[in-house]
């Protein structure tokens, strides 16, 4: 897919390739160290969108677990709930592969992006928004954001793998953008994902 095909509304579709152009060159958009953190240096069989790509999918992940968390314990409809456990185990593994690459790739395991609302990253707001929320209003929240958070990263894996310079990025980015695909698929089936995704 096309960045530009997402349906997305203009500004955010605009703020979307704005950081998958900023992957080419080696990171989100306007997203730096921390002040006194050196710079990171990809080994020599890593690219700029190698160090980007992994740099932004390892917060989206841990974010995003943050929230199935919730949903697994909260969720009024109990298949959102079981969508919650199982996408949460898989989001919790490919964090287990991403933080190995980062390792591999002698980049520290800060978060660089901290901060800052990223297209696709669950923000603090969203969390405490989740808090304050109950039954259907719950679900719904979940889904929406869960579903751009499974858009965005796959989105920007698919440039990770056009772009990388890494196979064992590139590999598993794939992996990335096959299991989102499923996970959408079935997240569009669930209960109520007509109404709260329209």
């Amino acid at each position: 897919m096309n960045p530009t095909d997402l349906p997305l509304p203009p500004l955010r579709r605009a703020a979307v390739l704005v950081m998958l152009g900023a992957l080419a060159l080696g990171g989100a958009a306007g997203c730096s160290p921390p002040p006194g953190t050196p710079p990171p240096t990809p080994t020599a069989t890593s690219t700029a969108t190698d160090v980007g790509w992994v740099q932004l999918m390892t917060p989206m992940n841990q974010q995003a677990v943050k929230l199935l968390t919730l949903a697994a314990a909260r969720a009024a409809e109990p298949r959102v709930r079981d969508f919650a456990v199982q996408l949460r185990t898989g989001q919790e593994a490919e964090l287990d592969r991403l933080r190995s690459l980062l390792t591999r790739m002698g980049l520290p395991g800060t978060d660089v992006h901290a901060g800052h609302d990223m297209p696709g990253m669950v923000t603090v707001r969203d969390l405490e928004a989740a808090r304050a929320a109950e039954g259907p209003a719950f679900d719904r929240l979940v889904l929406v954001r869960i579903r751009d958070h499974l858009r965005q990263s796959a989105q920007v894996s698919r440039s990770e793998i056009t772009s990388g310079g890494r196979a064992d990025a590139r590999e598993l980015a794939a992996a990335l953008v096959t299991a989102r695909e499923a996970s959408l698929a079935e997240l569009e089936r669930l209960p109520g994902a007509g109404r709260a995704l329209g």
